[in-house]
């Protein structure tokens, strides 16, 4: 299966990356409805970290920021199921279809490439602040350089003022 047919369907949710029950239920090919019964009766197999029901204000939000969600689910009067990764893992052993089993291990793929993007991207951001760090430490030095060639260059430029002066000084006596 094609890893970025479910990156789109991974959201974050109060500080976690999570699936929703529709999209589950699409990918494994069963109905919504479905799932969610078998999820509410094996309910001990799901702990809130595993998974947990979007509030209305978390699902509006979700529906006004989201353009990709399916038309029909976003005037569902129920708020979905959100699945994080070892819910989705859980589902599985509640759907024991090939097919789920099947789409568990691509979407745990799909969970594994999310991790691994997200720890290159903090890598990245992290080389980039030393490169930032290097940047203002040598601006640094080479302010403090370019001040003594200010100084110098004043003092030099005093010198040969005073000097002027001095040959153009009104001169007395014999010539």
């Amino acid at each position: 299966m094609d890893l970025s047919l479910f990156q789109p369907k991974i959201y974050e949710l109060r500080g976690v990356k999570v699936m929703l029950d529709f999209d589950l239920a699409s990918l494994y090919e069963v109905e919504t409805r479905s799932l969610k019964q078998s999820v509410r009766r094996n309910d001990y197999r799901f702990p809130d970290d595993f998974m947990f029901q979007l509030n209305k204000i978390e699902w509006q939000e979700l529906i006004t920021n989201c353009d990709n969600l399916p038309e029909s689910i976003k005037f569902s009067p129920q708020t979905p199921f959100a699945f994080s990764e070892q819910g989705v893992a859980m589902l599985s052993t509640v759907l024991k279809s090939k097919k789920a089993v099947e789409t568990n291990i691509a979407i745990m793929r799909a969970f594994v490439e999310i991790r691994k993007t997200i720890s290159l991207q903090s890598h990245l951001s992290e080389q980039i602040m030393e490169l930032k760090n290097d940047l203002e430490q040598r601006l640094g030095e080479h302010d403090v350089q370019l001040m003594e060639i200010y100084t110098v260059m004043d003092q030099f430029i005093e010198e040969k003022i005073e000097q002027k002066k001095w040959e153009n000084r009104k001169k007395l006596g014999y010539k």
